[in-house]
């Protein structure tokens, strides 16, 4: 048996035990995929990150769902970069490259009067047409196919790690979701391991622009992920490709986790140039506790 010490941080919030919850695992040069498997299976969040050297970027992150690696988790991103930032373990970095499974992705970090805020560019956005039935879809989310906007469409989308978008007309809609995550492999056929991340245009809050959910595959181990970035991410390149096609940059701000209790936060910004979508999420994260786990 090992015991592995596992630090916990809530990203895209300044409040412990809000946004979305990581797990954290310094040494995970010493540890093999079976290993990084099994603690994030103990740890039990939607993802764990271990942090390793790398030969083409500053550092390397690995993300493990309960169930599976993931090529990219923003929000693990987010925790793992404030740690190590805050732990003194990026002295002097205010910019650096990480190597993930979706690439090489530029972040930056800054320090404002609200605390540190980290920038990372995603991966170019990719899409492809949802060709399932929108009624399946409608009664695996637990709300009436008529509660789906279809002046927009649902299409799978990517920025890193592929989800299906939903459009939903009302925030109502949005609270009354009780997903059924053991459908979502028939109903995506053409992407059975898509996570769901169905969102709206109203809001709780007067500062955001957008409510969002994220349900998860049923082959990573979990229900429902409180706070997405790379969702949040595909989400404005979904804006700027199909709702404001003409517009050469946007900014706005994606609110997730209301209905678990766990508030959370997300900038994006995308730009166009040259026909290309760059999308950057920025957000936070904040030490809850460190504890210990036996694989």
């Amino acid at each position: 048996m090992k015991t592995i010490d596992v630090h916990h941080y809530d990203a895209f919030t300044t409040v412990p035990n809000e946004g979305n919850p990581a797990g954290l695992v310094f040494g995970g040069e010493a540890l093999d995929e079976t290993e990084m498997l099994a603690i994030a299976k103990a740890v039990g969040f939607n993802e764990t990150s271990f942090p390793v050297p790398s030969t083409v970027a500053d550092l390397r992150i690995r993300y493990f769902t309960p169930g599976h690696e993931m090529n990219l988790c923003g929000h693990a991103t987010m925790a793992t970069l404030f740690a190590m930032k805050e732990r003194g373990m990026l002295p002097d970095k205010q910019s650096l490259t990480i190597e993930t499974n979706a690439g090489l992705l530029p972040i930056e970090l800054k320090e404002t009067g609200a605390g540190l805020k980290l920038s990372m560019q995603h991966a170019a956005p990719q899409f492809k047409p949802f060709r399932g039935s929108l009624k399946d879809l409608a009664d695996a989310l637990g709300i009436d196919e008529e509660e789906i906007d279809l002046s927009m469409p649902t299409v799978y989308g990517s920025t890193g790690t592929w989800t299906l978008l939903v459009p939903i007309r009302s925030l109502e809609a949005m609270k009354q979701m009780k997903p059924n995550n053991h459908l979502f492999p028939d109903i995506l056929s053409d992407m059975p391991r898509a996570s769901v991340h169905p969102f709206c245009f109203e809001t709780v809050h007067t500062d955001s622009d957008m409510h969002a959910r994220h349900f998860s595959s049923p082959y990573s181990g979990t229900i429902e992920d409180p706070v997405t970035g790379t969702a949040s991410g595909v989400m404005g390149a979904y804006c700027a490709t199909y709702l404001q096609p003409n517009e050469f940059s946007l900014e706005f701000t994606v609110e997730q986790g209301q209905e678990l209790g766990r508030d959370g936060q997300v900038h994006i910004a995308v730009e166009r140039r040259d026909n290309q979508l760059t999308v950057v999420m920025t957000g936070t994260a904040v030490y809850v506790k460190t504890f210990q786990v036996e694989i």
